[in-house]
């Protein structure tokens, strides 16, 4: 079986090629802006270069003969350039669904998010079938939602066609951690304080509370839906839900009651004066992103996570104290990138100019 896997040099690219890389059965293909070194586990496939919000004519050849594309790619940075976000998340993602059905792929599997869900709730958990149309106020929501109502049309005008989206809670693991920390707390972030797991004090808000799951585990998803024949959408989560009061017990911490106003305002301004790189659409999908119920992914591939949100949550923690990285451009550790103290000493201010 031959899987073109698109955006396969970051965080769920590199578990993926992990979990994929001892079957002897496959054969893959990656496919990235720029290419990673050929070290473990990213010489396990054949690699090409190929920007997908810039270069579409270059995907058909690409996935010519492939049995399936798994669609990875994703661009969260730089926050302060909607237009890059969207030529590569929403152009980008058409220019891979266009290739897929001009070189006749016969499976293209989507990494949609709980972000393209609608608001719901906090207290119980929606299937699938929950309406996925964003959270308005999150771009990286919208560009979701938006490229799941593409495959919507795609699968009505192309029955044969099998298209699957993962929607993963917030994904983890312990060599994303400079990666997180670079995308999402900035250059201003004490990481090093970390490593002894205490976070003195946290925002505490009823309705922040969200999902996450570890990246080996999404990565194991991908596997049992490229050896199957399912279709449509499948949640992935661990248990349990992550909130404040959870995040004080295992970080020793003081939650400290906020409004959510007063979050998004701190989130917002504090984005505006380049102080860190995520812009108050985030805080909006954490405090109004539902609660995912995973009743179809275990009936139906029999998938169960092995390792818990919080054991997952720990070790992203560790990977940041301790700059975890790989050699891949997404996962770097290079301390001049945008995100990261040596980046803004040379003015590369967050949420600005290309992270990778």
């Amino acid at each position: 079986m031959r899987v073109v896997i698109v955006g396969a040099s970051g965080n769920a690219g590199t578990a993926l090629l992990q979990r994929l890389r001892t079957e002897p059965d496959l054969d893959l293909v990656g496919v990235a802006r720029r290419l990673p070194p050929a070290v473990e586990p990213y010489d396990a496939a054949e690699w090409h270069a190929c920007d997908i919000g810039t270069e579409p004519d270059r995907l058909a050849q690409i996935v010519t003969g492939a049995d399936a594309v798994v669609h990875l790619a994703w661009q969260i940075q730089p926050s302060h350039d909607q237009k890059v976000l969207y030529r590569t998340n929403v152009l980008g993602s058409r220019a891979v669904c266009e290739a897929v059905l001009r070189a006749g792929v016969p499976t293209l599997v989507f990494a949609s998010s709980v972000g393209a869900y609608a608001p719901g709730p906090k207290h119980e958990y929606v299937p699938e079938t929950w309406p996925a149309t964003g959270i308005i106020e999150s771009s990286y929501s919208r560009h979701k939602a938006l490229v799941e109502a593409m495959l919507n049309r795609i699968e009505a005008d192309h029955p044969t066609l099998r298209v699957v989206r993962l929607r993963p809670g917030l994904i983890f693991q312990r060599l994303s951690g400079t990666e997180i920390g670079r995308y999402f707390a900035g250059p201003l972030l004490p990481a090093r304080l970390l490593r002894f797991q205490r976070v003195p004090v946290l925002p505490w808000h009823p309705s922040l509370r969200v999902q996450a799951v570890h990246a080996d585990d999404v990565a194991d998803a991908y596997a049992r839906v490229l050896r199957s024949d399912v279709r449509g959408a499948f949640n992935v989560a661990a248990g349990p839900v992550l909130d404040t009061t959870l995040a004080a017990k295992v970080f020793k911490g003081l939650p400290v009651p906020v409004p959510g106003v007063l979050l998004h305002a701190a989130a917002s301004l504090s984005w505006w004066l380049r102080l860190q790189p995520v812009d108050a659409g985030w805080v909006e999908m954490g405090l109004k992103a539902p609660l995912m119920s995973t009743d179809r992914i275990t009936r139906e591939l029999g998938w169960r996570p092995a390792t818990d949100a919080v054991s997952a949550l720990t070790e992203l923690v560790a990977g940041m104290a301790d700059r975890a990285h790989t050699d891949s451009p997404p996962l770097s550790g290079d301390p001049a990138l945008p995100g990261r103290f040596g980046g803004l000493v040379r003015g590369r201010l967050p949420g600005s100019g290309n992270p990778y």
